[in-house]
């Protein structure tokens, strides 16, 4: 689930969108315009299927875990190192 496997393509798993997800996080952005935004780049992107909003969830719940990305006052932004 959070990597690929025989049964999960590589664009499907939860360290992939992940990837996604924080290379179009460049400014603090709600879970609903982040939510838009990635959803219309997967549209654009040829060879990608959708991703339904849990694995979207998961995948932002995975950035929370590993420190990546932080949920403060209604917005989601890039933890800076």
């Amino acid at each position: 689930m959070i990597l690929p496997t025989k049964h999960l393509s590589p664009e499907r798993s939860l360290l992939a969108i992940s990837a996604q997800l924080v290379s179009i996080l460049d400014e603090s952005k709600t879970v609903s315009r982040l939510w838009e935004e990635f959803s219309e780049t997967r549209s654009r992107a040829a060879n990608r299927a959708p991703v339904s909003y849990d694995w979207f969830v998961l995948s932002l719940n995975l950035l929370f875990i590993l420190g990546t990305v932080e949920f403060r006052a209604g917005r989601v932004s890039r933890v800076e190192p």
